[in-house]
């Protein structure tokens, strides 16, 4: 069972400056085989040009594979919100040019909006979310892959030959260029082509849970546009998702407004309708510039891996929706907004863990105080929450809670 917790904690990381280049890492890979190749280098296919597939792809070549990166529409991306935790600048390398915004402003709308400015006064002075486009963090890792020796084919995979999984056989890989039909034949693949992966059926790699995101893109007259100059916007409430929340997110010269939901796929244009509508004076006037929906992951895959064949990022099911929102009613949204989400230590822990990605040592009396304040507020709601224990789906009311998390502190 997954039990609620309100944060996650984080180390405090070494901390990056804006006026600071990120310092490029370095990563070594050594490629064997267990027989030996006649007069070739180690090849490798990577289907899928997004982060995780790029970044593959730049590790592989940088180690003197041979290195192939499959991408069937380089000019369009995975919708997005576009926020990144800081500590990623430094990790992936991502110049400073490609932020589009330094979001030092969250605010949190409850289902009655009422709102809770969440980091004011909790973000340290150097501290910020950047905000970045899709598109424009695809196409610059796209490009650092081939500068380390990838090479970039822009066609759609429509076929993989398997060999006998103890063969050391190559993988076919058929693909189509500008309707051309093509084949290439590597040692191995690394499957980056998202929640709805090609090679994650054909090595039938299994299913998973999905979510489904939906947002459009809206420029904005030019004074409400400076309303979001550092400011980013959640709102949560049954009319905008049951089960998650929605955004409105800066980009360089308009927003993203989206929401998402694994329960209600099918109404995900229902949801997106309520969010409009929470918003519709903010964005008054604006022009819808691109629509945008893709599913999400919820969990990892049974298999990831099998024979010479490894799947990676949405592929894999590697993302975790940590930012579920567990309360079922819009009453328990009410004191998550106002009880918790005002509170400046679950801020300065929030932050914390997302932007450095890292466990923190909170204080253990306001780690208590914190605990007993979340039963208050179930407490005083009478909340139930959602909850998943493998692929059941129910609703456990606060004293089955409380009772499997004191069974859950006795045994550790």
């Amino acid at each position: 069972m997954r039990v609620f917790r309100p944060y996650l904690t984080a180390l405090p990381l070494k901390t990056i400056k804006q006026h600071q280049q990120p310092k490029p890492k370095i990563l070594t890979i050594t490629a064997t085989s267990s027989s030996p190749l006649s007069g070739r280098k180690l090849r490798a296919a990577v289907i899928g040009g997004g982060p995780a597939g790029s970044s593959a792809a730049e590790a592989l070549a940088a180690g003197g594979v041979e290195t192939f990166l499959f991408e069937r529409s380089p000019s369009t991306a995975k919708p997005c919100g576009g926020a990144i935790p800081l500590c990623m600048i430094d990790e992936f390398s991502i110049p400073l040019h490609l932020i589009d915004r330094h979001v030092t402003r969250m605010k949190i709308i409850s289902p009655s909006n009422l709102t809770v400015d969440f980091g004011s006064k909790t973000l340290k002075s150097h501290e910020f979310i950047p905000m970045l486009r899709r598109e424009v963090l695809d196409s610059f890792l796209r490009s650092r892959a081939q500068s380390n020796g990838a090479q970039l084919i822009t066609g759609l995979v429509t076929d993989i030959e398997v060999p006998d999984f103890l063969s050391s056989k190559p993988y076919v890989i058929h693909h189509t260029i500008n309707n051309c039909k093509r084949s290439l034949a590597v040692d191995l693949i690394v499957g980056a082509d998202g929640a709805n992966s090609r090679v994650a059926k054909i090595i039938n790699a299994g299913n998973y849970r999905c979510a489904i995101a939906f947002q459009e893109r809206i420029k904005l007259p030019d004074e409400k546009m400076a309303c979001y100059h550092n400011l980013a916007e959640m709102y949560v409430g049954n009319d905008v998702s049951p089960d998650f929340y929605a955004w409105v997110f800066p980009k360089c010269d308009h927003v993203a407004v989206g929401t998402g939901t694994a329960c209600a796929r099918r109404d995900i244009k229902v949801c997106q309708r309520g969010i409009r509508e929470r918003v519709k004076e903010k964005i008054k006037g604006g022009r819808v510039i691109k629509v945008e929906a893709h599913p999400i992951p919820e969990q990892p895959r049974p298999r990831r891996v099998r024979g010479r064949v490894a799947l990676v990022g949405d592929a894999a099911g590697f993302l975790d929706l940590l930012q579920r929102v567990f309360y079922g009613s819009n009453v328990g949204r009410e004191a998550l907004v106002l009880e918790l989400c005002g509170d400046e230590y679950v801020q300065r822990m929030t932050f914390d863990s997302y932007l450095y990605k890292k466990m923190a040592s909170g204080d253990r009396w306001d780690d208590v105080k914190l605990v007993l304040n979340t039963f208050g507020s179930f407490m005083r709601c009478k909340v139930t929450f959602l909850f998943f224990h493998g692929e059941e789906e129910g609703r456990v009311d606060v004293a089955s809670l409380f009772q499997h998390l004191a069974l859950e502190i006795r045994s550790n």
